[in-house]
């Protein structure tokens, strides 16, 4: 066997099982990392055909029933498929798409397969589908992790408790993974399948939810896209982004966050990327930066993999649920039933805002994340109602929403990763955010003013 271009680290074989000797092909199941470019278990894959003699193909499995997914999320996921299509087609590799149980595709698939090679899931669900397939296949299967710049058992076999004690774990590691990644030539090339038809695929699902619209005129799906924002990010340069990215009137922030969730653009590109176009001047940006997409983000995948209960209520500290428990009978300045909340009709106009940019564009300014999930918990009436309904709404209508960043995020309101505060009414001592201390941080009014000129067509995102 020849050396893998894919670090050691990122490689797991799911079972025991030996190459099947007549197999016609190596099947790589793509499911979590849905482009071409930069991608760690698609080079794999042609690697371990190139010494089998075989093709590769790529299957992906489409679940009209993926849980809290509705058509904004899937217009944009296959809008990436369809260039990740393309792309796997000029070098030769055949695309499907399938619809089922992921595990089921994936087995039905590997029916005439030598192996198998899977990307990596983290969440509950994920990791089932990955087991269920490793126990009845037939043929091996190996795992890549590449959606993460350091694996997350390199980085931490335990659960961090915040970002200070995983980082210095994740920056010991960081320059063995932080590399480019070398594509393979393609030995046996196939004829490419026919392109992918979008909205072929939406009517077909019978059972999708298509109350919540799709948002094309504010973000479009595709790693070719993610590249694009994020060069023009890169232009108007990394010092801006330090100094403007807490402030959300400014629009000067990556919007990777709906191009990761999909799979659509590697972290380890974003980053490599922004070290080559960071300035002499812009070393202090570019730490900043990276504290956001490796430490903090990663920190997402450690709670994800290594939370007994990750999507869970009882995943969150004790210190903060019994905090929050001890002052669930505070008075509240203000409740609000989940319709108001859905409707933006509050007493507070920059929380109103942020629920409307959320709803219409499937995006949320970091900053205002924060303080919108805080109000919630300030508005309802006990706090594991307000954690489902932070959650609903965050998956709902966030293209970035359902995975481990989005819910370590929502996780942060309710204290994860977090530290004790001096404790005040409702919050105990859990962090609150004030209008106020908006107020005196940014520009919440320009904020306002700004979603209004989205909503009205008039000021394009990004």
């Amino acid at each position: 066997m020849s050396a893998s271009p894919i670090e050691a680290q990122r490689l797991q074989a799911l079972n025991r099982a030996p190459c099947r000797p007549e197999g016609e092909h190596v099947l790589y199941w793509m499911q979590g990392s849905q482009r071409e470019a930069c991608n760690p278990a698609l080079e794999f894959a042609i690697h371990r055909a190139g010494e089998l003699k075989v093709p590769v193909r790529v299957v992906f499995a489409l679940t009209a029933d993926y849980p809290e997914a509705n058509l904004r999320h899937f217009r944009f996921m296959l809008e990436g498929l369809r260039e990740t299509a393309l792309r796997l087609g000029q070098r030769g590799i055949p695309f499907e798409v399938h619809p089922g149980d992921p595990a089921d595709v994936a087995l039905r698939a590997s029916q005439r397969a030598a192996l198998v090679v899977c990307d990596r899931g983290y969440l509950p669900h994920h990791r089932v589908w990955r087991q269920t397939l490793a126990e009845s296949a037939t043929c091996r299967i190996e795992q890549v992790e590449g959606d993460v710049v350091v694996p997350v058992e390199v980085a931490s076999e335990r659960p961090e408790v915040a970002a200070r004690t995983l980082r210095p774990r994740l920056l010991r590691h960081l320059s063995r993974f932080l590399k480019a990644l070398p594509r393979q030539e393609v030995a046996f090339p196939l004829e490419p399948g026919p392109e992918l038809d979008v909205e072929g695929l939406l009517a077909s699902l019978t059972g999708l939810d298509r109350s919540v619209a799709s948002v094309e005129g504010h973000f479009t799906g595709g790693s070719d896209q993610a590249r694009r924002r994020f060069e023009d990010f890169l232009e108007r340069g990394l010092a801006a982004w330090h100094s403007c990215r807490n402030h959300p009137h400014t629009d000067h922030v990556s919007q990777m966050s709906p191009y990761l969730h999909f799979g659509q653009v590697s972290p380890v590109w974003l980053a490599l990327r922004a070290e080559e176009a960071a300035g002499p001047n812009e070393q202090d940006a570019l730490n900043a930066f990276l504290e956001q997409l490796v430490v903090r983000r990663e920190l997402a995948f450690n709670h994800a993999v290594h939370n007994p209960a990750p999507t869970l209520w009882q995943g969150l500290p004790g210190w903060a649920r019994q905090s929050l428990d001890a002052h669930r009978g505070d008075p509240r300045a203000a409740f609000y039933a989940e319709d108001q909340l859905l409707e933006a009709r509050t007493h507070d106009p920059y929380w109103n805002a942020a629920m409307l940019e959320m709803r219409h564009t499937g995006y949320m300014h970091n900053y205002m994340r924060m303080y919108w999930g805080k109000k919630i918990l300030e508005w309802t009436g006990d706090p594991e109602e307000a954690w489902a309904r932070t959650l609903h709404f965050n998956n709902r209508f966030l293209l970035d929403g359902r995975d481990p960043v989005s819910w370590a995020s929502v996780g942060w309101v309710f204290g994860l990763h977090d530290r004790p505060w001096p404790s005040r009414a409702v919050f105990g001592t859990v962090r609150s955010m004030t209008a106020g201390g908006l107020e005196r941080k940014t520009d919440p009014r320009a904020y306002v003013l700004k979603v209004q000129r989205r909503l009205a067509g008039e000021a394009p995102p990004g």
